[in-house]
């Protein structure tokens, strides 16, 4: 007799077929998810930062809107509108060629874009001119936009150099730590270290450097550093400069690197305050007084005049008319000029003396008579 499936025998084989089937598809579910998602967070990474304007061109005294989009969020941005300068080179001189009192500052949303509004001011080089957005924190980020201030002066870019070109390649960032002295005030010294890449067709040997530092609005001032190599044709080179500040300095800086005329990255520095220059004024403001305090008493104890009331101090040896107030009064006898009323003398008689047989000049003796 055939023994025929029931249904419970085929709803058991279906079960085993999909747990099967299900355990071999799931582990390509998971590949392809994790390819996805590294494929987004590699486009994300790979994403530059943009900006559009709501005009191309606009007379000084007007105002544009900027918009910007692959931005890192909740970041701090600066605005600027910048002459000698192109998308292409950059800013050729640096803040030193942008609208600086004019610039704006915009916070970045959660999902990196902004949207500001900023006014329409001439730059100190002559266009062509840019709108050039950098962000003033965290890691180093620029992007830039064509613009054109209208009646504003217009002047050729200065020709690159022919042969070696270098380019930052890398992020820029700031090596050390301050020690002890800098706390009282010694000068803050960091490492700036970058990675440099020949894009030219000749050897750069033994290139220089400028190495500028920036206070809030005020202008970088600039330091030549000379890095001792060479930095072939398509090779790359890290590279490390000492950046030192004055001595007492604290707050927001901002370090350049410029080579030749180009700027090639610019690096925001927090010092710290010196605490202990604070600290030292502090008690020289407390001690110092104590002191002249302490020596005015002495002096004012020193010069003042004593009585005989006054009590000797403990530790003091007592002077010289403190000591005769002390000692007892004597008396002394009278003088011949003076009366025997004013000083009566009385003499004792002696005890083998009687009135009647004391010695005299007219009462004659018996010795030697018989």
């Amino acid at each position: 007799m055939t023994g025929q499936a029931g249904p419970a025998s085929l709803r058991s084989g279906s079960h085993r077929w999909a747990a099967a089937l299900l355990g071999a598809l799931l582990p390509a579910l998971l590949m392809l998810s994790t390819t996805g998602a590294d494929a987004a967070g590699t486009r994300a990474a790979d994403a530059k930062p943009v900006i559009t304007l709501s005009k191309q061109q606009a007379g000084k005294g007007g105002d544009i809107t900027v918009k910007g989009s692959g931005w890192r969020p909740n970041t701090l941005l600066m605005m600027l509108i910048c002459g000698q300068a192109t998308p292409d080179r950059g800013v050729i001189g640096g803040t030193n060629s942008c609208a600086n009192a004019e610039g704006r500052a915009v916070t970045t949303g959660t999902e990196g874009d902004f949207s500001k509004k900023m006014p329409v001011a001439e730059p100190p080089a002559p266009c062509p001119c840019v709108v050039h957005v950098a962000t003033v924190t965290d890691e180093h980020a620029t992007a830039d936009a064509v613009f054109v201030v209208a009646g504003h002066p217009v002047a050729a870019l200065p020709k690159e150099s022919e042969g070696g070109r270098l380019a930052v390649l890398a992020t820029t960032r700031l090596e050390g730590d301050s020690g002890i002295l800098t706390w009282f005030g010694a000068p803050p010294s960091r490492q700036l270290v970058f990675t440099v890449g020949n894009l030219g067709s000749a050897p750069v040997k033994d290139p220089v450097f400028r190495i500028g530092t920036a206070h809030g609005v005020f202008a970088p001032q600039w330091e030549e550093q000379q890095w001792r190599g060479t930095i072939e044709s398509g090779r790359r080179a890290q590279i490390k400069l000492p950046v030192e500040l004055t001595a007492g300095a604290h707050g927001d800086y901002q370090v350049s690197l410029k080579y030749g005329s180009k700027v090639l990255a610019e690096q925001p520095w927090g010092v710290g305050r010196p605490w202990g220059v604070t600290l030292f004024w502090i008690l020289l403001c407390v001690v110092v007084p104590a002191a002249v305090f302490r020596i005015g008493m002495a002096i004012v104890d020193r010069v003042r005049p004593r009585t005989s009331r006054t009590p000797v101090r403990a530790g003091r040896h007592p002077q010289l008319a403190d000591v005769t107030a002390r000692l007892p009064k004597l008396r002394r006898a009278p003088g011949p000029a003076e009366s025997p009323a004013a000083a009566p003398v009385t003499t004792a008689a002696l005890p083998w003396f009687t009135p009647d047989s004391a010695p005299s000049e007219n009462r004659p003796t018996t010795k030697g008579h018989s």
